[in-house]
């Protein structure tokens, strides 16, 4: 039997205020975003116990990750409210403790919108019963097409009648050896 991965179980919590000013402020300011989202880490590594202090055993949300670089790259905060999870794998999960609206808005939107898909997809058929659904529609379409095109060939025909104008022919005398023939000219209007 296929073993099933088990998922991790957490440890505990804790909620903190990280100070990341007095990173930030030792690097150019194009690096500050930056550096504050590795202070944020150092901080966790050390409050949380992460062997080794392993910066790579702390994992920070995107949506977090977001807010600390939402004034551009020069302008993170100067502290940011965080909820840390650490689990028995050793890994710690850091995000928001306070989600902005826009973004709880957003995430609501798209639950509703993967809801309406999920009433909208119809159950499941047999593939012999799809075969023949297809083969109806086929020989359906092929009726219709055979219609539309015999319509569009009348149609075709009533048009060369009325832009094709009969001429009027008049006969002409040729005269031969062997005897008198008649041919036939268009007369010009």
């Amino acid at each position: 039997m296929a073993d099933k991965k088990q998922e991790p179980k957490q440890v505990f919590e804790r909620e903190y205020i990280v100070p990341l000013r007095k990173g930030w402020l030792k690097v150019p300011k194009y690096k500050r975003a930056s550096k504050a989202v590795k202070t944020l880490k150092q901080f966790m590594a050390k409050h949380m116990k992460v062997y080794d202090r392993d910066l790579k055993k702390v994992k920070i949300d995107i949506i977090l990750n977001n807010e600390i670089r939402f004034r551009g790259m020069k302008k993170p905060p100067a502290k940011i409210k965080v909820k840390a999870r650490k689990f028995d794998d050793g890994i710690v999960k850091v995000e928001l403790v306070q989600i902005p609206k826009h973004i709880e808005f957003a995430r609501l939107r798209e639950k509703k919108k993967l809801e309406k898909i999920e009433k909208i997809k119809k159950p499941e058929v047999k593939p012999e019963e799809k075969v023949e659904e297809i083969k109806k529609e086929e020989k359906v379409g092929e009726e219709k097409k055979i219609e539309e095109e015999k319509k569009e060939e009348l149609e075709e025909l009533e048009k060369l009648k009325t832009e094709i104008k009969v001429p009027k022919f008049r006969e002409k005398h040729l005269s031969k050896d062997k005897g008198v023939k008649f041919h036939r000219v268009a007369l010009k209007k």
